[in-house]
C-alpha cells in the first residue's frame, strides 16, 4: 500500500493541527493504520494506531487525551487530530500500514510496519 501524508505545519503551543494519510493500491480495511513521529536525534516513536474497522485504538501515553486517531474507510484515509500541542510534539510525523488489521502486542513497534508515508513536519512553537 502506498501512503501520502498531508496537514503538517507550524502551530503555537496549545494549538491544534490535523494530519491526514491517504492510502492507495491495497484493501484499506486489511490494514492496521498507525502514526509514528521522529524528532531530530531521536528514535522513531509510536503515537497512535487504529484497527481495520476503526473500533480499537492504541495511544502513546505522551499523547493520550490530546491526540485522536480516526479513519474513513470509504475514503482510504486515516487522520490524526492533535490538540493542546506542546513544543515537545515537534517532529516529522509518519503514517504507517501493517497487516493484520487487528491490534496486537507488536502494534507499537515501528519495525513491524512494511509501508510508510514520506512524513510531514509538525513544528510547535512555545
Amino acid at each position: 500500500v502506498q501512503l501520502v501524508e498531508s496537514g503538517g505545519g507550524l502551530a503555537q503551543a496549545g494549538g491544534s493541527l490535523r494530519l491526514a494519510c491517504t492510502a492507495s493500491q491495497g484493501t484499506f480495511t486489511d490494514y492496521t493504520m498507525a502514526w509514528f513521529r521522529q524528532a531530530p536525534g531521536k528514535d522513531r516513536e509510536f503515537v497512535a494506531a487504529i484497527n481495520g474497522r476503526g473500533r480499537s485504538i492504541y495511544y502513546a501515553d505522551s499523547v493520550k487525551g490530546r491526540f485522536s486517531i480516526s479513519r474513513d474507510n470509504a475514503e482510504n484515509t486515516v487522520y490524526l487530530q492533535m490538540t493542546s500541542l506542546r513544543p515537545e510534539d515537534t517532529a516529522v510525523y509518519y503514517c504507517a500500514a501493517r497487516w493484520p488489521p487487528d491490534l496486537t502486542s507488536q502494534t507499537r513497534l515501528a519495525r513491524v510496519y512494511n509501508d510508510w508515508g514520506q512524513g510531514t513536519q509538525v513544528t510547535v512553537s512555545s
